[in-house]
């Protein structure tokens, strides 16, 4: 089984320590990873600005990458949101490419999807003495339909305190290119979402998508706050290596 690792733009340039955590824990559960070189960008940041032909040249680049892969695993479930609802409006006018794509779907999933519903873990093995709350993202949870694999792979930590966000479907502002058109809605929204995290008390904030992490972890940041904000494989990673 050929397993391969998409990282996307922001685990790649600046959070690869995302990466590396969610390789690590799947070569625990005796799945090795394998890197295309050549991948690159979804094409969402394009795609979302208007610029359809420059988004597919994406796609396609994507496509040529992982051509031979069984699966391929993610730790953004935005990116994976764009490949699944996304590349099937790219491509709709070119069968042969269609076709392509529709089989990458299938085989692309977002990080706790494919730990929890491909190799059927739900506890990894970590312990995290540490209060703790979670955000789902919007494209995780709305594109993908993810809903329990986050939690169930939580509420099997070890020694953690779990405590529901208030109003945690909420978008947090980010979006993308919308945090840079709509600015001012933006903050607010994203004003609006540190203070429902401030209000659980938790230590640390979690979540599956390190876009909407980052532009949370930067209100907090901005606020004095100190909230650690952790994507999800950072934390069952750090966790187990509290028990190794």
């Amino acid at each position: 089984m050929k397993v391969s690792i998409f990282i996307t733009c922001l685990s790649d340039a600046i959070y690869p320590r995302v990466g590396e955590a969610m390789s690590r824990l799947l070569a625990r559960q005796g799945v090795k990873l394998h890197f295309p070189e050549t991948q690159t960008c979804c094409g969402q940041p394009a795609f979302n600005s208007g610029y359809w032909d420059e988004a597919r040249a994406s796609a396609k680049t994507l496509l040529d990458a992982f051509e031979d892969s069984d699966f391929v695993v993610s730790p953004s479930g935005s990116c994976t949101g764009m490949i699944h609802h996304y590349y099937p409006q790219l491509f709709k006018d070119d069968p042969a490419m269609l076709k392509r794509a529709e089989a990458f779907i299938e085989k692309t999933y977002e990080f706790s999807q494919f730990l929890v519903g491909v190799l059927g873990v739900t506890d990894v093995g970590a312990y995290f003495p540490h209060k703790v709350t979670y955000h789902p993202s919007c494209h995780g949870s709305r594109l993908l339909g993810i809903k329990d694999e986050p939690r169930t792979l939580l509420e099997n930590v070890k020694g953690m305190e779990f405590v529901p966000l208030p109003f945690a479907e909420d978008c947090c502002g980010f979006g993308g290119t919308f945090a840079i058109k709509m600015s001012e809605i933006s903050g607010a929204m994203v004003e609006e979402k540190a203070n429902h995290v401030l209000e659980t008390d938790a230590e640390v904030l979690v979540g599956m998508d390190m876009g909407c992490l980052m532009n949370i972890s930067g209100r907090l940041s901005r606020e004095g706050k100190p909230v650690r904000v952790m994507h999800i494989a950072e934390l069952l990673y750090e966790g187990v290596k509290r028990q190794s």
